[in-house]
């Protein structure tokens, strides 16, 4: 996980993707995530679930805090030359435990 996670960093200091559905999720009124939220989040590097098998590639749930402290979770995937951002969202105690690294169950 260690090497993946360097992966993430080194291709994000090169250039940030966002697909479609990430600005989407971000530009929700009740959410309203910015791009350097996002950024602070990658920063943070703190991988929350690793999905290796993902059909588009290596992907990762990384769990981040902003410098106003605001949660963010972003699934992101090195490719290359740059990290495409999967998806963006503020996670919800409803979904997952105060610490927002544990999914609740259902």
């Amino acid at each position: 996980m260690e090497v993946f996670l360097r992966e993430i960093l080194r291709v994000y200091r090169k250039n940030v993707l966002f697909s479609r559905h990430a600005l989407n999720q971000m530009n929700l009124s009740e959410r309203m995530i910015l791009r350097r939220e996002v950024c602070e989040a990658v920063e943070s590097d703190e991988v929350v679930e690793d999905y290796p098998n993902d059909p588009r590639g290596h992907s990762c749930l990384l769990m981040g805090r902003t410098r106003n402290g605001r949660v963010v979770h972003v699934v992101c995937a090195p490719k290359g030359d740059y990290l495409a951002v999967v998806t963006v969202y503020a996670p919800s105690l409803l979904e997952w435990e105060p610490d927002f690294k544990t999914r609740r169950r259902a």
